[in-house]
Formats: structure tokens, C-alpha cells, sequence
């Protein structure tokens, strides 16, 4: 092309309504090359500028960041793709999407904790800052995990540790309410407090340590809690079943017992003995986190116990002596 048939950076500009400056931007970074010099040294663009140019304000009004531009560009004129960067743009776009749900999902939470803020007496705003000034915007969940990590008996397998973290570790809500932000902020809070002296936050090991097997109580208690979950979700009052038979089997296996009448009536007192005031907290505040369509361990936990409460089976049958 003859260089009388270019454009200067002017007509370029002029042609794709933007000013001088961005035209000039956008070359000065090797996005929008050149075809040519005049003989005084000023840019001459064809026209495949202009529709380079409209690519790239487009992408900009998408709030592509210049660097991740240039990377489609470069696919693109390097056919790396075989369809023309498609897959470049596509894979920015995913990008772009990935980190605008991050920022909205941090929109959403600070509008909730200000909402929170607002509609709270004098005296609880400054418990409620102290409580949300402690937690990232927006939230993650790994002091959650980490907590789940610390009260677990040694000797569960990875398989078992996983499944049980997933499990217990309620999500925060894409789009939380007020009160969510505020059970969030409490469960961090409670997850990450420094253990009493000589105590802790889990339960204390069963007085027969020594033959106690968690790998078999655990993959037990999934099972049971996933049987009592269907009754958990209609509504239904704890009762004897094969979620309960499950429940209590866990038990008994991991301390090398049978499941006897004898045995579900030491489980009842057993079972009242682990309770631990910081779990019971813990459980209450991941309810108001959790999908409703899926129950908490915890309150499977508390179903299943209450069914075991109210067995008839436990004063019925022999009453075989067990240790």
C-alpha cells in the first residue's frame, strides 16, 4: 500500500473516535503496530488499524487489563490457536470473569457487614467491627479448615480428614445476609481462639484410647449421617432405623464392641459426656451458613443422638455384659 493511501495517528484516531493520545498509548506498547513512516518520521496505520483498534477498546471497555490484551493480540498474530486466538480471548475472558466474581462477591459481603453495622444498638457495633474487622473481604474458610485440622484424632487417613474438612467447613453465601456475615465473623472467631491452658477445643480422648480405632467411628458416622439425612430434610423426629443401627455400629466397632442394649444405653451417657460447649457453638453457627438442602454433620449428629435417646431397643433384649 502506497504510503498516501495510510493514515496518520490523526485520521486514525478520527476514524475510530478516540483521541490522539490513546492511539499514540496503544502503539507506544506494541498493541497497535505501524505500517509506516513518512519521511518526517510520523506513524502511518492502514486500515486493519482501525478494526485493531476497535478490538482493542472493546476488550478495555471490559476492563482487560493491557498486558492480558497484549496476550490475545499476540496469539492471534501468531495464529497459535489455528482459530485466530479465539482460545486466547476466551481463556481471558474466563479470567476476566473469574476476577469480577471475586470483586462482586466482595461487594456483596460489604454491603451485608454495613447493613449489619447499621442496624445494630451502640454497644453491639463495637463487638460486631471487632468481630468483621477480623475477617478477610471477601471471606475464606481457611482458619475453618485449619481448626477442623487441629480437633481431629491423629490417625485418620487423608481420604477421611478430607471429606470430614469439606464437610464441616460451611461456604460463605455468594450473597449473604446480614445476620450470615455476622455467624461467619463469630465462627472465625471461634475457630481461630487461642485454647485454654491445659484444655482444648475438642472433645477428650475415650477412656479405652488404647483399642479405639477413629478410622472405623468415622467412616461409620458418614455413613449413618447420610442415612439420616433424608429424615433430617423432611422434617421427620429422630427415630430408630437403619440410620441409627448405622450410628450406633460406628461406635461400637471403634471400640471393639457389639451393638447391644446394654451397649446403647452406655453410648447415651457417653455421647452426653463428649458433648463440648465449643463444638455445640460451632454447629449452631454453620447451620446459618449451610445450604438448607444439606444437612450439617452437627445436626445429623444431634438427630441420630436423639434418636438413640429415645430407643426403645436400649432397655429391651438381654442386657449382655460388656466392657
Amino acid at each position: 500500500m502506497a504510503l498516501d493511501d495510510l493514515w496518520s495517528i490523526g485520521e486514525l484516531a478520527g476514524r475510530a473516535r478516540v483521541t490522539v493520545k490513546t492511539v499514540r498509548f496503544y502503539s507506544d506498547r506494541g498493541l497497535l503496530p505501524e505500517a509506516a513512516r513518512s519521511t518526517g518520521g510520523h506513524r502511518r496505520y492502514g486500515p486493519e488499524a482501525l478494526d485493531r483498534l476497535r478490538l482493542i477498546r472493546s476488550l478495555r471497555a471490559l476492563d482487560l487489563p493491557v498486558p492480558e490484551i497484549d496476550r490475545v493480540l499476540r496469539r492471534q498474530d501468531d495464529g497459535a490457536d489455528g482459530d485466530d486466538g479465539a482460545d486466547a480471548l476466551e481463556d481471558a475472558v474466563a479470567r476476566q470473569l473469574a476476577e469480577l466474581g471475586t470483586r462482586l462477591a466482595a461487594l456483596r459481603w460489604r454491603e451485608a457487614a454495613l447493613h449489619l453495622l447499621r442496624d445494630c444498638t451502640a454497644e453491639e457495633r463495637t463487638e460486631r467491627l471487632r468481630l468483621i474487622g477480623a475477617v478477610a473481604t471477601p471471606p475464606d474458610t481457611t482458619a475453618l479448615a485449619r481448626y477442623w485440622r487441629r480437633v481431629l484424632p491423629v490417625g485418620l487417613s487423608p481420604r477421611q480428614t478430607r471429606w470430614i474438612v469439606d464437610a464441616a467447613v460451611p461456604q460463605p453465601p455468594a450473597e449473604p445476609r446480614p445476620a450470615q456475615v455476622l455467624a461467619f465473623a463469630r465462627l472465625h472467631a471461634l475457630a481461630t481462639m487461642p485454647c485454654p491452658a491445659g484444655g482444648s477445643d475438642a472433645p477428650p480422648p475415650p477412656a479405652d484410647a488404647r483399642s479405639y480405632r477413629p478410622t472405623v467411628l468415622y467412616d461409620g458416622l458418614g455413613e449413618a449421617y447420610e442415612l439420616a439425612a433424608p429424615a433430617l430434610l423432611a422434617g421427620g423426629a429422630p427415630q430408630p432405623g437403619e440410620a441409627l443401627d448405622c450410628f450406633v455400629a460406628a461406635y461400637a466397632g471403634a471400640h471393639g464392641d457389639r451393638d447391644t442394649p446394654h451397649f446403647r444405653r452406655l453410648l447415651v451417657h457417653r455421647l452426653d459426656a463428649l458433648a463440648h460447649p465449643v463444638m455445640d457453638r460451632y454447629w449452631q453457627l454453620a447451620g446459618e451458613l449451610a445450604d438448607p438442602s444439606t444437612p450439617t454433620l452437627g445436626a445429623a449428629h444431634d438427630w441420630l443422638r436423639a434418636a438413640l435417646a429415645a430407643d426403645p431397643a436400649r432397655t429391651a433384649g438381654p442386657d449382655t455384659a460388656l466392657r
